[in-house]
């Protein structure tokens, strides 16, 4: 895969398909993804969403909750919570450990034991989450320097927990994704005719285009249509939770994309293997 040099990030394999960088952020990255097959394109979004492994957390221990909210709801909470994962490469996921039930190895303790002696209300942020990991912890957005709001105790009010965050991949669960979402556009001038426009009368004047059309000509009016035609542009937005860089996501989504297929050109190799027939030696074009 041709990835734009000023991304910092080059790959260079003639022919491939191509990445641009249009805009990195903390939380967000911006690119173009082109010569390259539709399906691609969305195994690799859909590979972002759901095979990336980040840190969530999976088991609570309540020993003391005298709050006005139930144990399950705090739990429900505190699994959605953010938590930076760039030591998920370390970790082993549950079913890889041997442990019972836990053990460094496959798991982060946090710890949270709060409680208000004041008359005012007290809030309990994410920041009040103590982990046994000083590079595991929960991501704060620059914004809200108090982070994740988890519950809000009253005078006399108790809430002590212990919670177990593990690795894992949003297939399994939504808390482990580690994108809000994933923008993906393709032929935003619909020239395609992959979409049909509801309308009254004009159907150009009725439907805004989107900001990615300057990125490519508009259709003449007198252009024949082109059944023949595929999308080769591919617009992505991926926006980051906070539990890993955005353009980390891009990259490990990559490597996971690329072993799914060593991984189905060796079964396919060992079939062929066995029938007689020659195996050809992979050359990844990612």
């Amino acid at each position: 895969m041709n990835i734009d040099h000023h991304s910092g990030l080059s790959f260079t394999e003639a022919g491939g398909p191509q990445i641009a960088i249009k805009e990195v952020t903390p939380t967000t990255v911006t690119f173009v993804l082109s010569n390259t097959d539709l399906s691609v394109a969305n195994a690799l979004r859909r590979v972002m969403i759901a095979e990336v492994p980040t840190i969530a957390i999976d088991l609570v221990d309540f020993e003391l909750n005298t709050t006005v909210l139930a144990d399950e709801f705090i739990a429900h909470r505190l699994g959605l919570i953010p938590i930076i994962s760039h030591q998920a490469v370390h970790l082993n996921y549950r079913h890889e450990c041997t442990c019972s039930p836990y053990c460094e190895e496959c798991s982060v303790l946090f710890s949270l034991d709060v409680s208000c002696q004041s008359e005012n209300a007290m809030s309990v942020y994410s920041t009040h989450l103590v982990s046994s990991s000083p590079a595991v912890q929960p991501y704060v957005d620059p914004a809200n320097e108090k982070g994740v709001l988890i519950a809000k105790l009253r005078k006399g009010q108790q809430l002590h927990v212990k919670a177990i965050a593990r690795k894992g991949t949003g297939k399994e669960h939504a808390k482990w994704a580690p994108c809000t979402g994933v923008a993906f556009e393709y032929d935003p001038h619909n020239k395609l005719r992959h979409t049909t426009y509801w309308h009254e009368e004009d159907a150009r004047k009725e439907w805004p285009l989107s900001a990615k059309a300057v990125e490519e000509p508009a259709p003449r009016d007198d252009e024949p249509f082109d059944y023949k035609a595929k999308p080769e542009r591919f617009y992505f937005t991926v926006e980051s939770t906070g539990a890993l860089p955005p353009t980390t996501i891009v990259t490990q989504a990559l490597d996971v994309l690329m072993r799914k297929l060593a991984e189905v050109h060796r079964v396919l190799g060992g079939i062929a293997e066995a029938q007689g027939e020659p195996v050809v030696q992979p050359t990844y074009n990612l």
